[in-house]
Formats: structure tokens, C-alpha cells, sequence
């Protein structure tokens, strides 16, 4: 049995965004929580999954490790009796680093984050990690590009098919990147609300993990009682003569390493086939 619907969902409306005055849970820079309105978004998306008949339901979820994106996973995981996997291929995307401004932040491991979130199941290990140097937009989409060639057949090799549908929690440009990439359209015009939904349906007799799904929708936010809120979009991002302008990294990170990095090769059965 094979993959046959991906769902991706953007997480809930941020706390940063209502008030300046908010701290880091897990500790973590630029790792807001979901304002209150996020988490009625968030329970919205889960009354959304847990409507659908069974057989449309999503039976496999993996989460960005960032604190916004578990805490919009959490209640669709509570209430289809899902486990929770953290798979940091789905992280936050930022801009390249300013020479000499050191990384950009990483979440903690699924087990640390289990702390926070019991309903995480630690026996999924990250098959993909950004860079902290942070990634332009052509690397953001290879990332995501990365992980899909992997992910699909990981999931598929490792449930021994018992997965067809599976629901993706990440963040706007993340999104964007990986639906970009299972469609084959780097140029598709997308722009992606808190808790919106991209479905998209594996093209029959399609063995490749990118380039030939077929979008059902697009950020859809019609399952929420506010619609589609504080959309975001790649043209939203700073750009300054054809590139995205530089970030800063975190002070004192400036000698810190930046690993791991990339596709964990070593965590991949020996002889799986990760189509390109």
C-alpha cells in the first residue's frame, strides 16, 4: 500500500503577533506559542479531520518541532488517536545568516520535547535537519524537496504500507516549499493562512515521491469559523537584488557547530529506493 493523500496544515495564529509581551516555553528564541485564538484555530482544525469518514481521515501525523506548530498538532492527534511525531525537516525557514552573526535556533529532540508534550511518540528520529545557516528560497525548496523523496517511501517502508493518508504541521514557507514540490511547480502562486489546508492526491500509478501529486486544494480555510487569517506568501519575503536579504544568527552561537545537517542517510533501510 502506498501514500495517497497528503494533508499539510500551517500552524495557528501566533502569540507574537497579539502582544510583544510573551516568553519562550522550551526556552528557545523565536519560538512563540499560539495566542488563544491559535488554539481555537487549532481545535478547529482537529473538529475538521475527526468530521471527515474514517476512510479520508489521516492516520500518520509529523509536526515541525517548534512550539506553535505541536501545540496546533496536539488536539487532531488527541482526538483521532494519533501519535505525534516531531520531524525537523518540517522546521521554520530563515534566511541565510549574516557572515560572523553565528546560527539560527533548533528546537530540542522529540525527547526533550515530550516534556512538554506527552502525546509525542519518540521512536520517530528526524530524517531531515535545515541548516542553521538558514537556507535561500532555492534551498528552502531543495530541503523540502529532500525530505519528501525520503519521507514518502521512509513511511511506506517503515509502517509496512499501513499508511495512505498522512497530515504534515509545519509553517508558511515550509508549506509553501513542500507543496511546490510534490506538484513540480516552484512557481505556483500560494498563499498560506493559520491553520489553512493543502490536500493533495497522488496521480495514479505515480511512483515518484515529488513532481506528480495533483492539488485538490490550496490553503484552504473554510473549515474555520474565520476563514483563512494572516496569509502569507513568498513574495512577502525581503528581497534585495534577486536575493533574500540576510538574517542575523543567535549572539554567542558564532563558533557553534551546524550539525546534523541535511538527509540522515544512516537512518534509511539499507536499499531503500528514495526516487528523484
Amino acid at each position: 500500500m502506498t501514500i495517497e493523500t497528503i494533508y499539510i496544515a500551517r500552524h495557528g495564529y501566533r502569540m507574537n503577533w497579539v502582544t510583544n509581551d510573551w516568553q519562550s516555553v522550551t526556552g528557545l528564541p523565536r519560538d512563540p506559542p499560539l495566542a488563544e485564538y491559535g488554539l481555537a484555530q487549532a481545535q478547529e482544525l482537529a473538529d475538521y479531520f475527526l468530521s471527515l469518514p474514517e476512510e479520508e481521515r489521516p492516520t500518520i501525523l509529523l509536526s515541525s518541532p517548534y512550539y506553535r506548530c505541536l501545540q496546533t498538532a496536539v488536539p487532531t492527534a488527541q482526538k483521532l488517536g494519533l501519535p505525534l511525531y516531531v520531524e525537523h525537516g518540517l522546521s521554520e525557514w530563515y534566511s541565510p545568516v549574516a557572515p560572523g552573526t553565528g546560527l539560527h535556533p533548533r528546537p530540542a529532540s522529540a525527547a526533550e520535547l515530550r516534556a512538554y508534550f506527552p502525546e509525542i511518540d519518540e521512536s520517530w528520529q528526524s530524517i531531515y535537519y535545515p541548516s542553521r545557516k538558514g537556507e535561500d528560497l532555492g534551498r528552502l525548496h531543495d530541503r523540502a524537496g529532500g525530505l519528501l523523496r525520503a519521507l514518502v517511501p521512509y513511511i511506506e517502508h517503515k509502517f509496512d504500507g499501513k499508511h495512505k493518508r498522512i497530515l504534515l504541521v509545519s509553517h508558511a514557507a515550509t508549506v509553501i516549499a513542500l507543496t511546490h514540490e510534490l506538484v513540480g511547480n516552484r512557481e505556483l502562486p500560494l498563499r498560506v493562512g493559520c491553520c489553512t489546508i493543502t490536500e493533495l492526491r497522488r496521480k495514479p500509478e505515480e511512483a515518484n515521491a515529488v513532481g506528480n501529486w495533483e492539488a485538490k486544494r490550496l490553503a484552504d480555510g473554510s473549515h474555520l469559523k474565520e476563514g483563512s487569517t494572516r496569509e502569507w506568501g513568498l513574495e512577502d519575503a525581503i528581497v534585495r537584488d534577486g536575493k533574500v536579504i540576510n538574517d542575523t544568527g543567535l549572539p554567542g552561537t558564532e563558533n557553534a557547530e551546524d550539525n546534523p545537517t541535511g538527509l540522515q542517510v544512516d537512518l534509511l533501510p539499507p536499499g531503500m529506493s528514495v526516487h528523484m
